[in-house]
């Protein structure tokens, strides 16, 4: 894998991790209920589900590519769609990333691993985006380390992004700054997710 590559890799990660949701939504009700280290435990136990999901789909993908490339295509044109949906649905967005920011009740260290596993492990939009993601990047995994480098950039950038927020959030004069921010960080994303689904079909 080319180090350019690599880095379409990450940004589409990052964008992935910021885009508000139910998982944010998970860290931010740990943080704000259990404090910063119940936060970055369900951070990472996140990352975890995120992980998993990156190996099964990379593994997955290659499995189609070798034995039916046809169908690898209609599944990579089916990912771009899908991008460029979550792309327009971003655009559309009014700062989706408001009313997630909502107080916590209290939690403990057990639950927090525990829902912050289970919210990715049982989330099927984070499969669909790992099949849009993956499935331009998996003809150039082409050894060991580039397999690697595909499933744990995914991990990494969420559980590092939801440590941010957890780090973040034990702060509450910033909470207004985020409200203010969650808008533009839609717009951005939207132009990167639709920009990213017209590469893949253009390079098919």
């Amino acid at each position: 894998m080319s180090f350019s590559a690599w880095l379409g890799l990450l940004a589409i990660c990052c964008l992935g991790a910021m885009s508000p949701g139910p998982s944010l939504a998970m860290v931010v009700r740990h943080t704000l209920g259990g404090g910063r280290g119940k936060g970055i435990i369900c951070a990472w136990a996140h990352s975890i589900g995120i992980g998993v999901y990156a190996l099964v789909t990379l593994l997955g993908l290659a499995v189609v590519l070798k034995q039916a490339p046809m169908v690898f295509n209609g599944i990579a044109i089916i990912g771009a769609l899908y991008l460029a949906y979550m792309g327009v649905q971003a655009l559309r967005s009014k700062g989706g990333m408001s009313d997630k920011l909502a107080a916590g009740k209290s939690t403990d260290a057990l639950t927090a691993a525990r829902d912050g596993l289970a919210i990715s492990l049982f989330n099927p939009k984070i499969m669909l985006f790992f099949l849009a993601l993956f499935s331009q990047f998996v003809m150039v995994a082409d050894n060991m380390t580039a397999k690697g480098l595909i499933v744990l950039t995914p991990l990494l950038v969420d559980g590092l992004w939801y440590t941010v927020i957890a780090l973040v959030l034990s702060h509450s004069a910033v909470l207004p700054k985020l409200r203010e921010k969650a808008a533009l960080i839609d717009k951005l994303s939207g132009v990167v997710l639709i920009l990213l689904a017209l590469r893949v079909l253009f390079t098919l």
